[in-house]
This record gives structure tokens, sequence and C-alpha cells, in this order.
């Protein structure tokens, strides 16, 4: 049986006339990652703060680690390690000194984690360089850096490969996988870079304008994002027809620009092409794609079911 150390019920957060989060219930897995996805003010930033307690539901009920009540949520808190939006970074102090006073300030002892979570995440070199004068990737790192002083049990990570490069991307990425694998840390994360979200995360929610749009595992997510076939041809509507009749058992759909898509084609694109030119259609284009998660979400915005 799955533990759960994130559970929301019907949570709901208004700003004034404002609906940031309507009716959300989401779960998140012990030991997963999990890739929260939605656009800017899709509400991911306000479903973060609520679990970090920066800001309080209107309606509905959080559980962090099974607990609910407002004490034990405290508590709970203490388990946890976040970066929600900027990192809180003072200008004028070193790498080294911030992450000092944070590991002061959360009590836990030893200089010695200091120095390992700037290795771990590979700060160390920057560690006398002053906050303002380091790269935002560099503060993304210092960031996390930061969340996991008190060796946490849940990270819950907002856009944290912003301003890093793609081969910082990759060895962020690593590291994640690192720690979810090897310290056995459950990660909740954000991103708006939806194809590196998908190669790290084994499960995803959809927000969407403060609706939680569809949970899915990755699993899943690859069985529903299989090949399809765009096939571009002189005359759609006999080409369908010729389909519903000779390849009964075949999805499809047919878009603008003379285009047919094959969702899941079960044969070699080559029979598509045949039963084209054997009934005199010309056949202007045939392409195999594969879905991508950005491509399941805009679908997703967009209510096409996926089967």
């Amino acid at each position: 049986m799955s533990h759960y150390v994130i559970e929301t019920s019907q949570v709901s957060k208004s700003y004034g006339s404002v609906l940031a989060l309507d009716k959300v219930s989401l779960r998140v897995r012990e030991g997963s990652i999990y890739g929260l996805i939605g656009d800017n003010g899709a509400g991911k930033s306000t479903f973060l703060k609520l679990l970090a307690g920066h800001v309080f539901c209107t309606e509905g009920e959080i559980r962090l680690f099974d607990q609910y009540e407002e004490k034990e949520l405290r508590r709970s808190r203490r388990q946890m390690g976040f970066m929600i939006e900027q990192p809180g970074l003072f200008p004028g102090m070193s790498a080294e000194k911030v992450l000092e006073y944070y590991r002061i300030q959360k009590g836990v002892p030893g200089k010695g984690k200091t120095e390992e979570m700037l290795k771990l995440t590979g700060i160390w070199e920057k560690r006398k360089c002053k906050c303002r004068k380091l790269s935002m990737g560099q503060k993304q790192r210092l960031g996390l850096a930061i969340a996991m002083i008190g060796e946490p049990g849940l990270l819950v990570l907002d856009e944290p490969i912003n301003g890093l490069d793609p081969s910082g991307i990759i060895e962020f990425r690593r590291l994640l996988h690192r720690l979810n694998a090897e310290k056995g840390i459950t990660i909740l994360l954000s991103s708006h870079i939806l194809s590196e979200l998908q190669q790290t995360a084994d499960t995803f929610g959809f927000l969407s304008r403060g609706r939680l749009l569809e949970e899915i595992t990755a699993e899943d997510l690859a069985e529903k994002c299989m090949d399809y076939l765009d096939i571009k041809v002189s005359d759609t509507e006999t080409f369908a027809a010729l389909l519903e009749k000779y390849f009964p058992e075949e999805g499809f759909r047919v878009l603008p620009e003379q285009t047919i898509q094959i969702a899941h084609p079960r044969r070699e694109p080559e029979s598509y092409s045949r039963l084209a030119a054997e009934n005199g259609l010309y056949l202007r284009g045939l392409e195999r794609k594969r879905a991508s998660l950005e491509d399941y979400y805009i679908n997703l915005k967009k209510g096409v079911r996926h089967v």
C-alpha cells in the first residue's frame, strides 16, 4: 500500500475576488519525484506556498506526512525543504556564510553540514563569493543547498533549473535523481521546461487556471504518448472513409491543411500510403511523430481525450 507524504482534499485559495486554486485534490507518493505542470498563473506557486505555510487555504484540507492539524503541520514542515520562487539570499554575504546562517537558524548541528551541502549541490568552489556576484544558476544551487541543510524527507522546489545552462540542467537532474535514489528523498517540483521535467519526474500533475486536470504516472504517460502519424493527402474526406472501411480499428482525426492524424498506428507507414495510391489519392506527406509532455498538456487543456 502506497504512503503519501502530501495529500490535499478540495483545496481552494482565493485572493479577494481572484480564485487562484479551485478544489485541488492531489497526492504525492513517498519516494516519488512529482512534477507539477502548469502555465504562468495556473496556481503552481500558490499551491507550493500553501504547503510551506506561507499562505493558508480558503477551503479544503492539507495533510503532510499524514498530519492535518495546524500544530502538527508545523512539525511536519520541519521534515521538508523548500525553494519557492527566488531563494532568500543576502547579497553582501558569501555563499558559505549564507548557508551557515540557515544551518544555525534550522538548528542543524555541525559546521561540516555546510561544507557537505555546498559540495553536494556543486557550489563549493563559489563558497567565498558574495551572493550578489553569483549567476542565476549558482543562486539556484545555493537555494537547493539551503533547502537540503536540514536533511529533509521531502523537497519542494519551484522552477529549480531556472537560469541553468544545458550542462547545468543535466547535472541538476542527476543530482535530484541521486537524492531520490540514494537518500530516499521525495521531491515535488514545478518547471516550465516540460521536456526536462519529462526526464526527471515519475509522476505528473497538470494544473490549469487553478484546477487539477489530471494526475498520471510516467509509465501511463508514455503509453498515452505513443507514436502517431500525420498524413497529408489530396482528399481527406475520401481517405477518412477508406480508413473506416479498410482499417476500422484505427483511431484517427481530421486536422486542418488536408491532414489526417492516426493515433497509435497499428501498421507500417507504407500501408497507409498504399491505401491512398490504390484509390487514386495523392499523398503530399507522411510523418511519424511522438507526442511530448508539452503536446499532452496542451491537448489536456483543450479537452482532447487521450486513449
